[in-house]
């Protein structure tokens, strides 16, 4: 059996569209003990292709990582499969809150074996990522947030915090987890040690390795939103408890967030007007990920800038031969800092988002 995609975006999407599929967009993630990643990765390739399975996951020896969609109608087979592995039996899948906002999240199936499911930066070899700290359901997390020694940190990047967040956290201005480790301890941890620290994330993946972590560098209470912000949102709709995230919620698919409350708390990066759209400069040779309002992604043809609203309107044997060499560069996929964008938040030179927000 074929163990990748061999069709096109074209092919893909008409395959989609013509199979009448509703897809449910689902994350998971377990830290694990997997000896053999690329012979699990082939097996899992495997039995999700049959059942029409779509998106990305991260295969490692310290565990898996997924952002998948699944066909409705084969959702019941895809639980039943997943619970045939032992140390997937039962997880939690985080079902998104929203999936309106885009016809398909994703095309294809992607499954990579990595170092690391998610990248730290860490080398210690005596951290134990399963030693992790307490979890917390929407209502203990409500409560515990409430108490005025805890300490309340959003462990997303810059560009997913902008758009939404949980009142009265600390948003750190950074952009990669592995960034983030060192600078929180650094910034807000330091002399904290006895408070309440709790952390929250999307689906709780890094929130999972940052507590493991924390704890492992002599932090007492540590805690983390069970199921990140997507099991919080919907645990909050379901049952009626008070939700204390306001605007949208950062996706890393086609979406590119979903709905938590109706508060936009962000301006278009082009004319600061309110704003939490976030899409990639239509530019191939740029691709900066921004927030944009319709009214300028009208006027800019989906573009940041005049610059590359120029290239962008060229032939594109013309774009080929002008990006030629750059495309090699992942600088050009910075998300959310650049020069260009006249209303950001965040600049090439950082502007503390907790400075900012006073």
């Amino acid at each position: 059996m074929q163990l990748w995609n061999t069709l096109s975006k074209e092919e893909l999407e008409l395959k989609w569209r013509e199979s009448g599929y509703k897809f449910v967009t689902i994350s998971f993630y377990q830290y694990a003990h997997i000896l053999n990643p690329r012979l699990f990765r082939d097996h899992l390739f495997q039995m999700w292709s049959n059942i029409d399975v779509v998106g990305r996951t991260y295969v490692a020896k310290e565990g898996i990582n997924a952002q998948i969609a699944v066909p409705l109608l084969n959702l019941d087979r895809f639980r039943t499969e997943l619970n045939s592995i032992d140390f997937l039996n039962e997880i939690r899948l985080n079902i998104a809150v929203d999936d309106s906002e885009a016809e398909f999240p994703f095309l294809k199936l992607k499954i990579k074996v990595r170092d690391k499911i998610l990248a730290d930066g860490l080398t210690d070899e005596s951290f134990d990522v399963t030693n992790k700290g307490k979890h917390l359901s929407a209502e203990e997390f409500n409560e515990l947030t409430n108490d005025p020694s805890t300490i309340l940190i959003d462990f997303r990047n810059h560009y997913e915090s902008e758009v939404g967040h949980f009142k009265d956290a600390i948003l750190p201005d950074v952009d990669t987890f592995r960034e983030s480790l060192p600078y929180i301890e650094e910034e807000y941890l330091k002399g904290n040690e006895d408070k309440n620290l709790v952390m929250y994330c999307t689906g709780g993946i890094r929130c999972e390795k940052a507590s493991a972590w924390f704890r492992h560098r002599g932090f007492k209470n540590v805690h983390q939103l069970e199921g990140g912000i997507i099991k919080y949102a919907n645990d909050c709709k379901e049952k009626g408890i008070e939700n204390k995230f306001i605007g949208k919620n950062f996706v890393f698919d086609e979406r590119r967030g979903e709905r938590i409350s109706d508060d936009v708390i962000s301006v278009c990066h082009q004319c600061g007007s309110p704003a939490d759209t976030h899409t990639n400069c239509a530019n191939d040779a740029c691709h900066l990920l921004f927030i944009q309002c319709d009214s300028c992604k009208e006027n800019t043809t989906n573009c940041c800038s005049t610059d590359c609203q120029e290239m962008h309107q060229l032939p594109e044997e013309k774009q080929k031969e002008l990006r030629k060499g750059i495309m090699v560069s992942n600088k050009i996929f910075k998300k959310g800092r650049s020069e260009k964008l006249p209303f950001q938040l965040n600049k090439e030179k950082p502007v503390s988002l907790i400075e900012s927000n006073k």
